[in-house]
């Protein structure tokens, strides 16, 4: 994976993956110091809520990077091609759901790593091949809107705001 010092003149891979992580920590980073309550509380109209959203982001991580690409998928306990993976049930703890996201995120970043950018892949529930490329554009845009998604809600819950954690001010003498 790329470092910070050279994300900013990678390669192409290098790159799209590692705006495809900034986007993946902003996400958990606003799940931070939020406490169970808060992290399943619906926020909308439709309920939706922070810890549904990354369950929902796991899923489609698992989705469209390793199911496409051939990979085992682990057994879930929800049905992913339904709302079920935006809501959490009272039996699914926070621990789950962000161990899940994880679990995900490796196995993603396993497919990545070892296919090319013009790997083929195909998602059972299309009748189309995609390639890896096309598979990291779009889930770096599933990722970014959901990521304002949770910025929005983590602003509702206690006003904290931004897309990452900010430095402390330095005190000058």
């Amino acid at each position: 994976m790329t470092t910070t010092e050279n994300v900013y003149t990678a390669g192409e891979k290098d790159t799209l993956h590692a705006s495809l992580d900034r986007h993946r920590d902003a996400v958990l980073w606003k799940l931070e110091g939020l406490d169970d309550e808060q992290l399943r509380r619906p926020m909308t109209p439709s309920g939706t809520n922070l810890l549904g959203l990354v369950k929902h982001l796991a899923s489609v991580e698992y989705g469209w990077f390793v199911e496409s690409f051939g990979g085992e998928v682990e057994p879930l306990w929800f049905d992913p091609y339904t709302d079920d993976d935006l809501t959490v049930g009272p039996g699914e703890t926070t621990r789950r759901i962000l161990d899940f996201y994880g679990r995900a995120r490796a196995a993603a970043d396993a497919v990545i790593t070892g296919r090319p950018l013009d790997a083929l892949g195909r998602p059972g529930w299309r009748d189309h091949e995609v390639s890896l490329r096309w598979v990291l554009v779009h889930m770096i845009e599933e990722t970014a809107r959901h990521a304002g998604h949770v910025d929005i809600l983590r602003e509702l819950i206690d006003g904290a705001t931004g897309d990452h954690p900010r430095a402390a001010p330095t005190a000058t003498a």
